[in-house]
């Protein structure tokens, strides 16, 4: 049986490409935030369920059960995440913070008839892509550029954040919308802020914001 602690090691490893190479206890226990004996634990139980392998010195990797595992609970995830934004109004922090609990409770019906409802969105709230029954793992598209790099007079679209509770707040209270289309008007040096113009609306982003942000 898979508890949402197992799940949430399983999906940092998922997150960290585990499904192509391994991932660290290192790395895992940075991002948990939890200490490395811990990890160590898990990581042993996991492995004698056949979700992962595990090679000292190396790491985690998933197996292709522990991958079809996470791939689901993904789906769940970026599903409740857009059921959440658009029907209830919900943050796009707040999406993503019961998205995490919700996730954890839904058997494959129910998600398969939230995404029949939902009429089959391909991306989530933060421009993740949503993963499909029967889809392999869902690569990061390396040809988005970040924000941080642009010129000034690019005309980019934001296609994509990363979901972090304190980014997702700064960019709603600052008025960007993932999607949009915008034109960069000024680059400030020395890793200066951005202004861009998102509807008519002159924006400033940080830099360190603007490092998170992806465009195409």
């Amino acid at each position: 049986m898979l508890t949402s602690n197992k799940e949430d090691y399983l999906k940092i490893i998922y997150e960290e490409g585990g499904f192509e190479n391994p991932v660290t206890n290192k790395v895992i226990a940075e991002k948990l935030g939890v200490a490395p004996p811990s990890v160590s634990e898990m990581i042993v139980k996991l492995d004698k369920q056949g979700l992962i392998t595990y090679e000292a010195y190396k790491g985690s990797q998933l197996t292709k059960a522990g991958l079809d595992a996470c791939i689901e609970l993904i789906r769940s995830h970026r599903l409740w995440e857009v059921f959440l934004t658009s029907h209830l109004g919900y943050s796009l922090r707040e999406s993503h913070e019961y998205a995490h609990l919700l996730e954890h409770i839904s058997d494959s019906l129910l998600i398969d008839r939230l995404n029949h409802y939902l009429e089959y969105p391909e991306v989530c709230p933060h421009g993740f892509v949503i993963p499909q029954k029967g889809q392999g793992p869902n690569k990061i598209n390396n040809n988005h550029k970040k924000l941080s790099q642009v010129s000034p007079h690019d005309i980019v679209k934001i296609v994509r954040v990363f979901e972090d509770g304190a980014l997702l707040d700064y960019l709603e209270q600052s008025g960007v919308e993932i999607g949009k289309t915008i034109e960069v008007v000024h680059v400030a040096d020395y890793e200066g802020p951005i202004t861009f113009n998102q509807d008519n609306r002159e924006i400033v982003l940080s830099y360190k914001a603007a490092t998170q942000v992806f465009v195409v």
